[in-house]
Formats: structure tokens, sequence, C-alpha cells
């Protein structure tokens, strides 16, 4: 597997992306959306994990306007300063930047066979909103924050989306899991998938205070089956 750092220019500056490559040498793409940790360990590890799987992987450094590299720890003051950083980020900036990904993922000799779109809490709002304005072949979403109160740009969305959420999540109310799943009722290209004793971050393998293994393993095959389905590496 190699790995590599690619530069992307945006009307306002430019920012780093991190791309693994398959074995093959070549794959369908999928753009990972980072948490508010960065690209640090955690998105190193699934990223990595699809590229084992055939894929071509990119990560953009979302927080680049903020802290260029930044990489959270996975403590509670690390948690606690990496929200703080987060809320100086522009979403709408983030969404644009996905794109500019997208297109470079999109424009790869590498990449073969499509591309999609897959992020974690932040991430998982980033690339939401920004299948209401790319068309992509997989998107999935993990427990994104912004979705339930943007259920209305879910019918913006024609790519096949997967929405994972914690049904214990303190950051997302049970309740406003539930107003997701209203709205992906008779959607036949959105899959809900929601993990009822699961918190926040749960698939975050690197995180002691929100990792919960089996609830993990169990949406990973989830979406490793989405992405088979509809993003299929080999």
């Amino acid at each position: 597997m190699q790995t590599r750092t690619d530069r992307i220019a945006a009307h306002d500056g430019s920012f780093d992306v991190r791309v693994w490559l398959p074995d093959s040498g070549s794959g369908p793409g999928i753009l990972l959306v980072q948490e508010i940790y960065g690209v640090g360990p955690y998105i190193e590890k699934v990223a990595t994990d699809l590229a084992a799987r055939g894929y071509v992987v990119a990560a953009p450094d979302l927080f680049w306007r903020l802290r260029p590299g930044y990489v959270g720890e996975h403590t509670p003051e690390g948690t606690q300063a990496a929200i703080e950083l987060a809320q100086g980020f522009d979403l709408a900036h983030g969404v644009s930047d996905c794109a500019l990904t997208v297109a470079h993922l999109s424009g790869l000799p590498e990449v073969r066979g499509g591309v999609g779109a897959l992020g974690f809490c932040l991430g998982g709002s980033v690339d939401y909103m920004l299948a209401t304005q790319v068309e992509l072949a997989a998107v999935l979403s993990f427990y994104g924050s912004a979705v339930p109160d943007a259920t209305g740009l879910m019918e913006r969305i024609s790519s096949p989306l997967l929405l994972v959420f914690g049904g214990s999540d303190p950051y997302i109310p049970r309740e406003r899991v539930a107003a997701v799943e209203k709205a992906a009722e008779g959607r036949p290209n959105v899959v809900m998938h929601v993990e009822e004793e699961a918190g926040h971050a749960f698939h975050n393998s690197e995180s002691p205070m929100f990792h919960q293994p089996e609830p993990a393993a169990r949406a990973w095959e989830v979406a490793i089956a989405f992405l088979d389905e509809h993003l299929p590496a080999r």
C-alpha cells in the first residue's frame, strides 16, 4: 500500500489531501471526511482498511484555514480542545473543499469505477451536505449532527445514502434520529442503520471515551456491504 500527500487549490488558498493507494494500484475512489480530531490515527486506520479492500482513499485537511495539519488527542482534554477548534469551522467551506477533493479524485489516473464519500461525526454532516450538490456512487454518513436539522435537504440527494446513528447518542438524541428515520421513509436510495445501544463516535477505535467494539463491528459490516453493492472495488 502506498500513501502520498496531494495539494489542492481552493479560491482562498490550498490544502493537503492524504491519499492511500491499494496494492493493485487502482480502484474506485472514496472521499474520507475527518472527525473533529483531524486526519489523525483513526482516519488513517479507516483509510488503510478501505485501501486494503481495493479503494483509492483521499482525506482532505478540512481545518487548514484554522490550524493546518491539526491532529487532536483522544482524551477528555483533547476532545474539548477539538470541539473548541471545530466551533470556528465553516461548514460551507468544508463542503466546497470536499467537492474539490471529489473532482481531484475523479481525475486521478489511479481511480477507476466511480467515487463515493464516507464521513464520521463532523465529516458525516459534511458529506451529507456534499451529497445535496454532487452526484456520488455511494454516500456513507456516520452520526452527522447536522443531519437531523437538515432532513428537508434529503430530497435533493439522489445518490445511494447510508445514514448510521447511535440510538443512545448524547449529542444526537434518539428523537432527532427518529426524525431522520421518518424523512428517509419511502426513499429507495436511503438506508438507515441505528445501533440502539451505541453512543456518539462509537466506531472510533482510537478513542476509549467513545469506542464500542460490538456496535462498531456491526455498523462497519453494514457500511462495507453498502459499498460492495454501490461502489464495488473488485
